[in-house]
């Protein structure tokens, strides 16, 4: 353990120090002001000579007085299984007033690399509940599949409900009737106290923080944690993954949070900025999250991510969900106009999209009609957008009979099939029989996307008028 007295400079949440022995990158310090207290920090930059080191607690108090206590070691999450139904704060430590973490090993959060010849292909169905990704944006174990949402819409909902109702369809049909091999690991960052609160109440009410570890970094929390609140939770997931055999679901909410404190760290040190003022190395720092998820050859758990962003000004654009967008394997896109309608949650199946969807669903999976299910409602709902646009122009009068179904096709999608509160489970099941119901309300003919003998054993024939029925 080395000890100076040789702060040179403190720049928001930086403190500069000159050192005479080489310091190791990431190694965590111990910095003692002079009342005695004891912040904990770690090493940003190390060079001949001096070091930058970010404090996690906030720099106050801290002046050239103090003193500094390199450790020689990496930061570590103390991980064991008995963290399910824990909650953290941003650094690790507990704040629901249980006992202390007893842990079977302590694991360096930075973590390794999967390697990708060990890579296991995703292509298992993860049910949560809600049709519009169940039904047309399948999630699958080991896949990263961000939801983009923007300022004021219920994404925070849309969160709980998955952290709730997310399961292994196939996996609760063996011995473990109750799921329990199932795990939720919720990081939230930058987020306020009221929305902590509704978080945990959230959490105590449905029991769902039984299977749950939830770390908790506020917004007056010192923006130095954030960058190390989802280093924890993917250490924490990695671990019940790769060694307890837990199929993991990582939610991580608010990414953009976290792209704000690395810019801001950025600023402290006087970096050159890249777009808008975020660092030039934020994709790789933003890949380096989101591709710990995944499965390996070998294990039977897995680890998937649904990150969850804001998009400033609702700009898909933006760099954050750009990188985001091509790290990950597709995007959940949630709708203001959908939002301002009342359909909950508000998801945009459109411009929504799950790259791995294909190889999560069909027979022995899901269901055999579930892709032909998909396609063809995505084609008809698209259709019936473009309709409406349409018929601002000339009036609903002008378009043809065959038109006018595909218009009330959409109104129905969007009352029926995105519609759904956050309260509600459905099952694939469920949600493909909506789809049918929908589907039955176009001509035989228009499903082009389906074969014959799944229409023939699931079309839905169109009741005969009452008066034709029983008529005197």
């Amino acid at each position: 353990m080395k000890e100076y007295q040789t702060i040179t400079e403190v720049s928001g949440p930086l403190v500069f120090a000159e050192v005479d022995e080489p310091v190791g990158y990431d190694e965590i310090v111990e910095i003692e002001t002079p009342e005695g207290e004891t912040l904990r920090g770690q090493v940003l930059e190390s060079s001949e000579g001096i070091v930058s080191i970010q404090v996690f607690e906030g720099t106050g108090g801290i002046d050239r007085n103090a003193s500094v206590r390199f450790l020689g070691e990496t930061m570590k999450m103390p991980v064991t299984e008995d963290l399910l139904g824990r909650v953290l704060d941003g650094s690790g430590n507990p704040i629901d007033g249980g006992p202390e973490i007893v842990p079977d090993e302590r694991v360096d959060i930075v973590g390794e690399a999967i390697n990708p010849y060990s890579r296991e292909y995703p292509e298992e169905f993860i049910q949560t509940g809600v049709s519009a990704i169940d039904g047309m944006n399948t999630l699958v174990r080991g896949q990263k599949l961000p939801i983009f949402s923007g300022s004021g819409l219920p994404h925070n909902e849309l969160a709980l409900q998955i952290a709730r109702q997310a399961t292994v369809p196939e996996e609760e049909e063996g011995d473990d009737e109750d799921g329990s091999e199932f795990a939720v690991i919720f990081g939230a960052m930058g987020i306020t106290q009221e929305e902590a609160n509704e978080f945990m109440q959230d959490f105590e009410r449905t029991g769902a923080l039984e299977r749950s570890v939830v770390f908790m970094n506020l917004a007056d929390d010192p923006a130095v944690e954030r960058t190390v609140t989802p280093r924890l939770a993917l250490t924490t997931a990695e671990y019940l993954a790769f060694e307890k055999d837990y199929h993991v679901l990582v939610i991580l909410t608010d990414i953009t949070n976290y792209c704000e404190a690395l810019r801001e760290i950025g600023a402290a040190r006087e970096e050159v900025p890249g777009r808008r003022g975020y660092p030039g190395y934020m994709y790789t720092d933003l890949a380096q999250l989101y591709e710990r998820a995944g499965r390996i050859e070998g294990r039977e758990g897995s680890v998937t991510q649904i990150p969850i962003l804001t998009m400033p000004g609702d700009d898909d654009t933006h760099p954050i969900p750009d990188l985001t967008g091509y790290i990950t394997e597709g995007q959940i896109v949630m709708d203001r106009d959908l939002n301002s309608q009342g359909i909950e949650p508000p998801i945009n199946v459109l411009p929504s999209l799950s790259r791995l969807m294909d190889d999560g669903i069909g027979e022995g999976l899901t269901r055999a009609d579930h892709g032909d299910v998909s396609d063809q409602m995505y084609a008809a709902y698209a259709e019936g957008e473009d309709l409406r646009d349409l018929v601002n122009i000339v009036g609903r009068e002008a378009l043809s009979e065959r038109d006018n179904k595909f218009l009330d096709f959409a109104d129905r999608f969007e009352e029926e099939f995105a519609q759904q509160g956050y309260d509600t489970n459905r099952t694939i099941e469920d949600t493909l029989e909506i789809g049918w119901d929908l589907l039955s309300m176009l001509p035989k003919e228009e499903l082009n996307r389906i074969g014959e003998d799944l229409i023939e054993e699931h079309y839905r024939e169109e009741e005969p008028e009452a008066a034709e029925v029983s008529a005197d």
